[in-house]
Formats: C-alpha cells, sequence, structure tokens
C-alpha cells in the first residue's frame, strides 16, 4: 500500500480490526520511510451487475444504494448503522443468490420493505423516487395504502 504522505510502497500493518459485522477489516498502517500512519478498509466487492427496468446494465455500487437509503431516511430516526447492517444483509443475500445479474426492482423492493418496516416517511420518500411518482395523487395512493396495510 502506498504511503499518501511520502508515496513509498513499502507499508506495514500495525492493527488489523473486523467491523461492520465481519463484512469489513480496518487496518491501521504505518510508513516504513517517513513514519507516518493512516487507516485503510478492505471490502467484499461483488461482481453483479444490475438490470434497469430499461434493460441497461450497470455495475453493482454499494455507495450508490446507501446514498439512496440515506436521502430517503435523511433527518429520520434511522441509525447510519442500522442502513449499513441492511446493505450488509442485502449483499450476502446477493452472494448466495449466485445470479451475475439481478433487476434492479428485487434491490428496490427489498428496500421498500426495510423502510416501510423502520419509517413510513422515509419509505414514501424513497418510494416516490423508485416508483417515480406523477403526481400528487400517487403520492396519497401510496399514504392510504400505508395506512390501510397497519394493523389497528
Amino acid at each position: 500500500m502506498k504511503c499518501p504522505r511520502c508515496k513509498v510502497l513499502e507499508t506495514k500493518v500495525i492493527d488489523s480490526r473486523v467491523i461492520e459485522e465481519g463484512y469489513t477489516i480496518r487496518r491501521r498502517r504505518e510508513c516504513t520511510n517517513c513514519g507516518y500512519r493512516f487507516t485503510t478498509y478492505e471490502k467484499l466487492e461483488l461482481d453483479i451487475m444490475i438490470v434497469k427496468k430499461d434493460g441497461r446494465r450497470e455495475p453493482y455500487n454499494r455507495e450508490k444504494l446507501i446514498s439512496g437509503i440515506r436521502k430517503a431516511c435523511h433527518k429520520r430516526s434511522i441509525s447510519e448503522e442500522a442502513i449499513l447492517s441492511f446493505v450488509n444483509e442485502l449483499e450476502l443475500d446477493l452472494i448466495q443468490r449466485g445470479e451475475k445479474e439481478v433487476p434492479s426492482g428485487y434491490l428496490g423492493e427489498r428496500v421498500m420493505q426495510a423502510l416501510k418496516a423502520w419509517d413510513k416517511v422515509a419509505y414514501i420518500r424513497f418510494a416516490s423516487v423508485y416508483k417515480d411518482f406523477k403526481d400528487v395523487e400517487e403520492f396519497l395512493t401510496q399514504i392510504k395504502e400505508l395506512n390501510h396495510d397497519e394493523p389497528s
């Protein structure tokens, strides 16, 4: 690993820790040349293509998924840990499916299920983008369905 300060390739690992429920390794490194210490992360990379509704294909992007969930959860009482834990579980599910291509609808539905259980406002925010609401009537219909689904 190249030192970010002096650009020398020789660094040594001085500490390693498993984080994010075992899906990430955090490493503290030290440059053998200048002594600079820095942190790196090692994560599992998924080699999966996401098939969009229009047929386009794009590589799975963890950060894009997390960003969409964060936007839906903005200023709601959903922790970052809950979001990351959900994404880790979803990625494990994708690995276990063993498919090289996954429909974007599968990811969208899984996210909506989680958001619906966590927070109705976050769910509506995500659904409005995912389902491409065209007008206020579609919002109202979705809200009525949410209220109808709640146990009395």
